[in-house]
């Protein structure tokens, strides 16, 4: 639905009406980044909240669909109910910390990517028990990014960085985010090919973790590690580059 001007409130319900698929799809495709206790329906109560937020602060002058509008809002406001129930314990935070800090060690001391069986090494873990506590901090992952970005974007999500579709007008607002954007863009080649991969069909592409797994003939679980470890890359990289 196209509007020249802000919609009026009966556009609004019809906004809001014509939308509802998009919360259900979110929702589906968000499932795997929360913790078992948050249901599918504290997560669409939460997406409900982020379409009505989008109908009422729509603003068709910008340029952009109600539809890409609508989707970050959704998507943000099931992230912000995430930090809101505080469900990421402090031993889950610390393990995920250790995480970052041996892989940027690794980096700088190998020069390159470390391989997964180096990082369990270098942790003093199998193979197996470190790709499980990929798995075990997997959640922590886009919230604990977008925090990263909160704190050095004025609250852009990551999301918003990779899309770069919500920029302000504001020519000086215009180059700091063109200049945010080439630096993730920078970070992101630095990752592995596979997780590129994962990064760039799970949230370009817009694909559920199974489809991915079934392009890459990767099983869900370990693309849901390769997503996990690529985002703790990426929130530790930013860390040392953005602030």
């Amino acid at each position: 639905m196209l509007y020249d001007q802000t919609p009026l409130n009966d556009d609004k319900s019809q906004l809001i009406r014509d939308n509802l698929y998009l919360v259900d799809i979110l929702v589906a495709r968000m499932v795997t980044q929360v913790p078992s206790f948050m249901d599918k329906d504290d997560m669409k109560s939460a997406g409900m909240v982020g379409l009505l937020d989008a109908s009422n602060k729509f603003d068709p002058s910008k340029n952009i669909l109600f539809k890409t509008f609508a989707e970050y809002r959704i998507r943000g406001s099931i992230l912000d109910e995430m930090r809101k129930l505080d469900w990421f314990s402090r031993s889950l935070r610390d393990k995920q910390n250790r995480i970052g800090k041996t892989l940027a060690e690794l980096e700088l001391k190998l020069g390159r990517d470390p391989e997964d069986h180096e990082v369990a090494e270098k942790m003093e873990l199998s193979l197996e028990d470190y790709r499980s506590m990929l798995s075990q901090v997997g959640h922590l992952g886009c919230v604990s990014l977008n925090e990263t970005l909160d704190h050095s974007s004025e609250g852009r999500s990551f999301l918003d960085t990779l899309a770069d579709q919500r920029s302000d007008n504001k020519p000086g607002k215009r180059i700091e985010d063109l200049e945010l954007t080439h630096r993730i863009a920078g970070i992101l080649g630095q990752l592995s090919k596979k997780e590129r991969l994962v990064i760039s069909l799970y949230y370009y592409e817009e694909l559920a973790q199974k489809e991915i797994a079934e392009i890459l003939e990767l099983s869900e679980g370990r693309v849901s590690q390769l997503h996990s470890q690529a985002l703790i890359k990426l929130k530790t990289k930013m860390e040392s580059q953005l602030y």
